[in-house]
């Protein structure tokens, strides 16, 4: 059984290191596409990893460096 490309998940690029996390949302607030979102627990989580253009700003604004943007590109290139 083959799986149409568009109904396949996506592996998300963002990766987050919840022992160094302190739920301070600055993630969120920064992602332009609205990747993540706070789960029941206040850590961040990825909702929407097809929406991530690996601008990195959650990265870059994180003050725990709990936060990893995979490198490449929109496609994994």
């Amino acid at each position: 059984m083959v799986i149409p490309l568009e109904n396949q998940p996506v592996a998300s690029p963002v990766s987050i290191n919840k022992r160094w996390c302190k739920r301070c949302g600055i993630c969120i607030a920064f992602c332009p596409k609205g990747v993540l979102a706070a789960g029941p627990d206040g850590y961040p989580v990825v909702v929407a990893p097809e929406k991530c253009i690996k601008c990195r700003l959650c990265e870059l604004r994180c003050p725990d460096f709990s936060i990893i943007v995979e490198e490449g590109d929109k496609n994994g290139g």
